[in-house]
């Protein structure tokens, strides 16, 4: 009876680990099979190097930060600016951050990487305006609210600072009235 072949899969949930775990300089052949509990020899027979396996840790990472979440929220229904709220919440859950944390860490070592994290930031920021587009009629604060958003939904998870008096939820949720439900005048209809 033959040995089970390691599954492309299975060599990407490892090296988003060890990503995770220690950078991408950490994410290494010889590290990844230990950590398998198979030869190094067997990464071969899914990839041909180790770039392929960077490439498709990076291709994961959009396919779940991104092409999930907007499956997800489209499914989910609802007004734009509830989608965008889900799509926050999806996007930096207890499994997507990490990554994404990961990901932008090597993005500021990396250009190519740094490219694909702009291109997905720049996703992520077009639905945030085609949230708010309709509450905001000027350009700059339309901007200047999708700009906050996000920075919160990124930020709020590195900051510890204490908020005297009050818990962090409910500061994220003044944030979230002061950003996301209130708005300058609104657009008038066309």
């Amino acid at each position: 009876m033959g040995t089970a072949r390691t599954t492309r899969a299975r060599w990407i949930d490892e090296g988003l680990a060890v990503l995770v775990e220690g950078g991408s300089d950490a994410v290494r052949v010889e590290v990844l099979a230990k950590r398998i509990g198979v030869t190094k020899g067997g990464f071969y027979g899914s990839f041909p190097d180790r770039q392929a396996v960077l490439d498709a840790m990076l291709d994961r990472w959009r396919t779940e930060s991104v092409d999930e979440v907007l499956a997800i929220i489209e499914h989910a229904g609802g007004d734009r600016k509830s989608q965008a709220v889900l799509a926050g919440q999806l996007t930096f859950d207890e499994k997507r951050l990490p990554v994404d944390m990961a990901v932008r860490e090597w993005a500021r070592k990396d250009p190519t990487v740094a490219d694909r994290l702009r291109d997905v930031d720049n996703q992520r920021m077009s639905l945030l305006r085609n949230a708010f587009a309709d509450q905001c009629a000027d350009a700059d604060e339309l901007e200047a609210r999708c700009l906050i958003a996000f920075c919160v939904a990124i930020g709020s998870r590195l900051l510890h600072a204490d908020h005297p008096g009050r818990t962090r939820e409910q500061v994220l949720s003044t944030v979230r009235r002061m950003v996301v439900d209130t708005a300058s005048t609104p657009l008038a209809p066309q």
